[in-house]
């Protein structure tokens, strides 16, 4: 009975994610739409929440100030939030606006930028037509800006660009973490953009217009999965450009890793909990972005936790009555091979298409494909933890330095 409901369930889930095969067909056959050249250089504010990040600052700093977008369209905003080293002074030193926050109470990155945004608007007025929000452990490409702007005048609203790794070759943790937020961008956003659906923001590296937002309110431990879905529900459709290439900092130890996707697993759960009614009601409406949204934030969550649940079961059933042990146990691995298979296929695919973007020699790339699946099977004691354990927001501390020579190349 248990094996025939473990049957069903997969089949169901199965079904439920099959239209991102198409997604995939879409990403490798399609042409990529034409950016036209910018009629208009928008006003932006570029907004960076910083705690303890002096090490790092400064190289997303001289990225921003070597950008081809002109220097008179876009002011760099830093918040210091409850710093205990330098890096308010190390970002004034590069001509950054700097505010400083100490609340210990109102802890995380939400918190911060709400603050950021309150003292620009008092300080700025409405001047800035558009806000752009990165990480301090960032580095983007020279042009980025000059890409995102682009899309903005073919009237996007919400934008966000590719998300690229600055330390893939580090080891198995970083390579994992990277090839993930890669493959999101090649085989999710970059095929909802080719047929004109929502894409969604990730954390960092994504621009909108001011009238997006009166103000940020977004306080979850993922703040930046609440403001997808609210944009989502809202009928908005967010925008991908895939020239404008940012490089993120991943963790590699394993237990930083952990923690912080236990924070984005705590944080998906607080999302689904506030958000799931609005993207339900969008589905009704005929949204099939609130649909995608909604399945992909929680689609595989839940698939993970219903199967794990059921194969403890079979284990059970069959240690208590003493048969059907061995096809329990047969049954359990035949599924960690299928995910193994899965994951592989997947690490393939993107590290291919994505060759020229992994910055490491062959070896290592094809090396980190193998454990990919290892990575991503470190997520289920995450995602198990996530539901009885109460998580608060900690910083990652952020150490690899220098800028890379493929985000100033001109």
């Amino acid at each position: 009975m248990l094996e025939m409901m473990l049957r069903i369930v997969n089949v169901f889930f199965v079904t439920l994610f099959a239209y991102q095969v198409f997604y995939v067909l879409v990403s490798l056959l399609a042409r990529k739409r034409k950016t036209e050249k910018a009629v208009h250089m928008h006003r932006i504010a570029v907004l960076i929440c910083a705690r303890n990040e002096e090490a790092v600052i400064g190289d997303l700093l001289d990225c921003l100030a070597a950008q081809t977008y002109p220097q008179d369209a876009y002011r760099v905003f830093v918040m210091a939030d409850n710093c205990t080293d330098h890096t308010a002074e190390a970002a004034a030193a590069k001509g950054a606006a700097v505010y400083r926050r100490y609340n210990t109470r109102l802890v995380g990155k939400g918190y911060a930028l709400e603050e950021l945004f309150q003292n620009i608007r008092r300080d700025y007025g409405s001047c800035h037509e558009a806000f752009l929000i990165f990480d301090a452990d960032n580095l983007v490409r020279h042009d980025y800006l000059e890409q995102m702007n682009r899309v903005l005048c073919q009237g996007a609203r919400i934008v966000t660009g590719y998300r690229a790794s600055k330390n893939y070759d580090t080891n198995w943790l970083s390579a994992g973490s990277s090839l993930w937020f890669m493959r999101e961008c090649r085989y999710l956003n970059r095929a909802r953009d080719l047929l004109g659906l929502s894409c969604a923001v990730s954390g960092t590296g994504f621009m909108f217009r001011r009238d997006v937002l009166a103000e940020w309110h977004y306080h979850a431990l993922t703040e930046d999965l609440e403001f997808n879905a609210d944009q989502i529900a809202a009928g908005e459709t967010i925008r991908y450009c895939e020239e404008a290439v940012l490089y993120d900092e991943q963790p590699v130890e394993l237990r930083q890793s952990l923690r912080q996707r236990l924070r984005w697993s705590k944080g998906i759960l607080q999302v689904l909990g506030s958000r799931s009614i609005s993207l339900l009601k969008g589905i009704g409406k005929g949204s099939f972005a609130c649909f995608d949204y909604l399945w992909t934030l929680g689609g595989a969550y839940v698939l993970a936790m219903v199967s794990l649940l059921l194969q403890g079961m079979m284990l059970i059933c069959a240690f208590m009555k003493g048969s059907g042990m061995a096809a329990a146990v047969m049954n359990m691995m035949n599924g960690i091979l299928r995910g193994y298979a899965c994951f592989f296929g997947m690490g393939l695919l993107t590290t291919v298409t994505e060759w020229k973007r992994i910055d490491t020699n062959a070896f290592r790339k094809l090396l980190y494909v193998f454990t990919f699946p290892l990575f991503m099977a470190t997520y289920l004691p995450v995602a198990c933890a996530a539901l009885f354990t109460n998580v608060s927001w900690t910083p990652i501390s952020h150490t690899v330095t220098g800028i890379k020579r493929s985000a100033v190349l001109r």
